[in-house]
């Protein structure tokens, strides 16, 4: 027996007639082959199940992302069916969780949205958004949708190629409000201009982006006689009359420049890049016609005017708030000289404000105390020369400057608002020194139009009427006929207020205003009073003769009392007398004098009666 082979691979180890062993010695099954179809399908096998786990993964993420999402997001297909939604989407609406399976009709959506207070207002406006990304050609577009609720709901409709549509639904609601906050402390809610501060921070940055040959220009506008159309038109109409200004002064200027509203009726313009005084000067001409052509506001033609006080940086002022006070030391200095101009600041000009503001604290002074005097001046009938009334002219001693008339306070006292307390003084104090003149002798009283618009009038009247025992026919209220402008209704309401409690009522100034005989068609006046302007033209060639004679007639038609006022020579009152006219007033006659002269004003005349 031979020595036994050891085990392992012989030199024959590898050749095909080498048999296999098996686990018991028996020879092992042979392997069947690989094939390259065998590897494909395996490599195959593997790739789908990698591609599976990487879509399971994608499809965890995606869901996770969509749960996630704090804005609403929702799928339809072409035929409005729903495809998928997010939670976000869900709680936006409140729905329940059948109207988010697939293959939920949109319409049953927003039926539960109509039930549950969350559907669009504007129907119209909600179903014309994917009708919109049509039209642009499959465009993405974003609106707002006001919900009934009172959300705003910002919609990005993004169409799907095929049909269809993905959208996103988010709640801006706190956005747009907190926006809005902020736009409005910046800007002016009436106009939408800009406002004080504002104008600062945008002069503040132009004043430190300046350069020495930047010279910077702060325009300030006052309005010339906006307070007469508030007064006497009523604050809808000052409204729309500011709104309209803004817009004339905006299409004035250039983009980069500033036009801001402070209040009232001051506007400011900053020009943060000019060329200093040369170009200001140019603009406030322009502003100033601009402002000057008529309004058509409401139905009504208004006219204003417009003052202009410019200061130029870095002469006038490197920053903003002395910058700002000296064009508004400009503006004092414009409107002293006449309104409808533009003055540019000077140094010495700050005099004239402190004046101004003076004149304004002895007059709040003089308003409490009441140191005003009432002077009168006699009407006469021109037939027989008695006195038949007095016109009560308001007069003020003012303290270490003596007496001022009152055309140079009136208009600070309407600008302050203190003429309302000025008119019942006035009223209170005739009625009683009338009390004390011979029967039946009147005393007249001009009204401003804030007095005719307080709703107070009436019950100042009666109480003056009543604390002074004077009898309601003796007092004779006087109107302009821009009183009358604006609310007939309101103001013919108040008209025969006063006539109800007995006074007589005048209408002032005819024949200055652009509807005279259109006042006379509204009410019954007791007394027309012609302008002196008519007066004055007597003496000379022209109509003046004519218009006098006609207003005349026309008073007896219609059985009112006409007055000529500002008669100052014998001819004019010779010519009134012959041409028909029933009382009149002037220098000629008599020159206004404090409560105590007037016993002497009935010496050599005779007394009505």
């Amino acid at each position: 027996m031979g020595k036994p082979r050891p085990h392992g691979l012989g030199s024959d180890a590898g050749s095909a007639s080498a048999t296999a062993v098996g686990r018991h010695g028996a020879p092992a099954k042979p392997r069947p082959a690989s094939t390259p179809t065998s590897l494909r399908r395996a490599q195959d096998r593997i790739t789908q199940a990698a591609a599976e786990l990487a879509l399971a993964e994608q499809n965890r993420r995606f869901d996770a992302a969509l749960s996630n999402m704090p804005h609403g997001l929702c799928m339809f297909d072409d035929e409005t069916r729903l495809i998928l939604c997010n939670a976000a989407y869900r709680r936006l609406y409140a729905l329940p969780e059948r109207l988010t399976r697939p293959g939920t009709q949109l319409q049953d959506i927003l039926n539960h949205r109509i039930a549950t207070g969350s559907a669009p207002v504007d129907w119209v406006e909600y179903r014309d958004i994917p009708i919109e990304s049509a039209l642009r050609g499959g465009d993405l577009i974003s609106r707002h949708v006001q919900l009934a609720d009172g959300r705003t709901i910002q919609i990005t409709h993004n169409p799907i190629a095929g049909g269809g549509y993905v959208a996103s639904h988010e709640d801006v609601t706190e956005i747009l409000a907190a926006a809005a906050d902020r736009h409005l402390a910046r800007h002016d809610p009436l106009t939408g201009l800009p406002n004080r501060v504002l104008l600062h921070e945008r002069l503040n940055r132009a004043l430190a982006r300046s350069r020495p040959t930047n010279r910077l220009s702060v325009l300030c506008i006052d309005l010339d006689h906006f307070k007469e159309v508030n007064d006497t038109l009523g604050h809808p109409v000052g409204d729309d009359l500011l709104r309209a200004v803004a817009g004339r002064l905006s299409a004035c200027v250039r983009e980069n420049d500033t036009v801001a509203r402070l209040g009232g009726d001051e506007f400011v313009i900053l020009l943060p890049d000019g060329q200093g005084r040369r170009q200001a000067e140019t603009l406030a001409r322009r502003l100033i016609e601009t402002v000057g052509t008529v309004f058509e506001i409401q139905g009504h033609r208004i006219r204003i005017g417009a003052s202009i006080g410019v200061a130029v940086s870095p002469d006038d002022g490197d920053h903003a708030e002395p910058l700002l006070a000296n064009a508004d030391l400009a503006l004092y200095r414009a409107k002293a000289e006449g309104r409808g101009t533009a003055r540019f600041f000077e140094p010495g000009m700050d005099a004239l404000a402190e004046a101004r503001r003076k004149l304004e604290q002895d007059l709040r002074d003089t308003v409490q105390a009441e140191r005003f005097e009432l002077h009168y001046q006699p009407e006469v009938d021109t037939r027989t020369g008695a006195i038949v009334g007095f016109e009560a002219l308001l007069r003020w001693k003012r303290p270490g400057h003596g007496m001022v008339a009152a055309a140079d306070f009136i208009a600070l006292a309407e600008e302050t608002g203190l003429i309302a307390r000025v008119d019942d003084w006035v009223i209170a104090r005739a009625c009683a020194d009338a009390a004390s003149w011979p029967e039946p002798v009147r005393v007249a009283v001009n009204l401003s139009p804030t007095a005719f618009r307080s709703p107070a009038l009436v019950e100042a009247v009666a109480r003056a009427l009543a604390d002074s025992g004077l009898v309601p026919a003796r007092l004779e209220l006087e109107i302009g006929e821009a009183a009358l402008r604006g609310d007939e209704e309101r103001a013919l309401a108040i008209l025969h207020q006063l006539r109800a409690l007995g006074v007589r009522i005048a209408l002032d100034d005819f024949g200055t205003g652009y509807a005279s005989l259109g006042c006379l068609r509204l009410f019954t006046f007791n007394k027309v009073k012609i302008d002196p302007s008519f007066i004055a033209g007597l003496s000379q060639p022209g109509p003046c003769a004519a218009i006098v004679k006609a207003v005349a007639d026309l008073g007896a038609a219609l059985g009112f009392v006409t007055t000529a006022e500002g008669v100052e020579t014998a001819d004019q009152l010779a010519q009134l007398r012959e041409q028909g006219c029933d009382t009149a007033q002037g220098y000629l006659l008599g020159r206004a004098g404090p409560a105590d002269e007037v016993p002497t004003q009935f010496a050599g005349r005779r007394r009505p009666g």
